[in-house]
């Protein structure tokens, strides 16, 4: 199985693991459990937002914890694509208008992964499996 991490489970288990629910913990603990788990290239990005904003706080350098944090068994960071921002911006109608998360689901449908994920809203849009 594959599975894309979304952003927040991506800082949670990096930060505050206990935030994850036990499941996903496990799964993701346990690196026999998948063949591989991606994280869209705009999660790094988003977190530098939160940076920004000061919504989290880090008592590293940003720069460090980001590589450290992309230092996961089986991660493949997927990159920003043309044709992956083309299919974000065309997926099946109702979604709702976040782009990160329109790129995170068009992520998640081209390489036909499971998304790790706390929001209601992806995890009730029927065109992409998600699970917590």
């Amino acid at each position: 199985m594959i599975y894309l991490l979304d952003t927040h489970t991506w800082i949670w288990w990096n930060m505050n693991p206990q935030k994850l629910s036990l499941k996903v913990k496990e799964l993701i603990g346990n690196s026999s459990s998948y063949a591989e788990i991606l994280l869209s290239a705009i999660s790094p990005w988003e977190f530098c937002k939160l940076l920004e904003k000061k919504r989290v706080g880090i008592s590293c350098d940003p720069e460090d914890w980001i590589k450290i944090a992309l230092d996961m068994p089986k991660l493949r960071l997927i990159p920003l694509s043309p044709v992956l921002s083309y299919r974000s911006t065309v997926l099946p109608q109702p979604f709702h208008n976040d782009p990160a998360d329109q790129i995170i689901v068009a992520t998640a449908r081209e390489e036909n992964a499971t998304i790790l994920t706390k929001d209601e809203k992806i995890l009730a849009y029927e065109n992409v499996r998600s699970l917590w």
